[in-house]
C-alpha cells in the first residue's frame, strides 16, 4: 500500500493529457487504486426484447483491500413481488456476500457465491458490477478513441471510447490480484469477451464513470436477477440476437479517499440453504 499511494504524482503525469488514449484507459485501474477509495454507485440496466430493467446500488469501496459495501435496490417485480428489500452486498477478493437476497432466505442471514466459479466473475451477477474490476477490466482495452472533454459533476474529464477485452485484462501485467481470477473466469465463461465501453477520467488518471456493455443468451437463466450467481452464458456472436439480453453497467466514483470499512458475516450467520427463485416471465 505504501507503493501504491506513494507515486500519485507520478501516476497523475503518465495518466495526463497526453498520453495515448489506449494507455491512458489501460492505466485506470491504477490510478483507482492509488486514490485508495472512494464511494460508487451503480446502475445496471438489462434489456430483453422489450423488456428493461434496472437495478441501482450505492456504496463505498477500498481499492486497496479490494473490498466494498453496496446497497442494491431492485425493480418493482423483479424478483416476482411488488416491493423489494435493498439488498446489502459485501465485495471482497474471491467472494460476494449478499443480504436480504431473495425468498427462502432467513432475514438474518447471508448468501455467499464464490466469484472465482461463476461463469461471468461477478461481472453482472450482483445486479451491480464489482467497482474495482470495473476498472480492471478496462486493462484489455484495444481500441480507444478520445470522444472530448467535459465536466462530469463539476470535474472536468476526458470522454473515452472503446473496445476492452475480458481476457487480456485478465492475463493484462499489474492486474490487481482481488479480481484477476473473477476476470479469468469470466475469460471462459463468456464465448464473446469483447466489451463495448465509456470511461470517464479526471486530470489523475482516476476514473469518473465507467459504462460497460454485455451481451448474453437470455436462455441460460442467471443474470442479475437469478437468486444465487447463476451467471450468464455468453452469446456465440458480435451481435445482440433475438434471444440475447443485454446489460450496460454503469459505475460512478465520487468523494476518493472516503473511509471504507467492511464487516464480514461471521460463519454461523450465512445461509447454505435452497434459495427460492421466481419464475422467468
Amino acid at each position: 500500500m505504501t507503493v501504491l499511494t506513494g507515486c500519485a504524482g507520478d501516476g497523475a503525469a503518465a495518466d495526463g493529457a497526453g498520453a495515448e488514449p489506449a494507455d491512458a484507459v489501460r492505466r485506470a485501474a491504477d490510478a483507482l487504486i492509488r486514490a485508495g477509495s472512494s464511494k460508487v454507485g451503480t446502475s445496471m440496466e438489462m434489456a430483453s426484447g422489450g423488456t428493461r430493467v434496472v437495478i441501482t446500488g450505492a456504496g463505498g469501496f477500498d481499492y486497496g483491500k479490494g473490498h466494498g459495501e453496496l446497497r442494491v435496490t431492485l425493480p418493482r417485480d423483479a424478483a416476482g413481488s411488488q416491493e423489494h428489500r435493498p439488498v446489502t452486498e459485501l465485495m471482497t477478493p474471491g467472494a460476494l456476500y449478499m443480504k436480504d437476497r431473495g425468498a427462502g432466505v432467513p432475514a438474518d442471514k447471508w448468501v455467499r457465491v464464490d466469484t472465482t466459479q461463476l461463469s461471468d466473475g461477478n461481472l453482472v451477477t450482483g445486479g451491480a458490477t464489482d467497482p474495482l474490476a470495473a476498472a480492471e477490466l478496462l486493462r484489455g482495452a484495444q481500441t480507444v478513441e478520445l470522444v472530448g472533454e467535459e465536466v462530469f459533476h463539476g470535474v472536468k474529464v476526458r470522454h473515452f471510447r472503446g473496445v476492452t477485452d475480458i481476457a487480456r485484462a485478465a492475463r493484462a501485467q499489474g492486474a490487481s490480484p482481488a479480481t484477476r481470477q473473477p476476470l479469468q473466469a469470466a475469460a471462459r465463461g463468456f464465448s464473446v469477451t469483447r466489451v463495448p465501453f465509456d470511461a470517464y477520467l479526471d486530470a489523475e488518471g482516476r476514473p469518473r464513470k465507467v459504462s460497460q456493455r454485455f451481451t448474453f443468451s437470455g436462455t441460460a437463466g442467471g443474470g442479475p436477477q437469478g437468486s444465487r450467481g447463476g451467471a450468464p452464458n455468453a452469446s456465440g456472436s458480435a451481435s445482440a440476437g433475438p434471444g440475447d439480453v443485454t446489460v450496460t453497467s454503469t459505475t460512478v466514483f465520487d468523494a476518493f479517499g472516503t473511509p471504507v470499512s467492511v464487516v464480514l458475516p461471521k460463519p454461523a450467520d450465512i445461509y447454505n440453504g435452497k434459495i427460492v427463485t421466481a419464475p422467468p416471465k
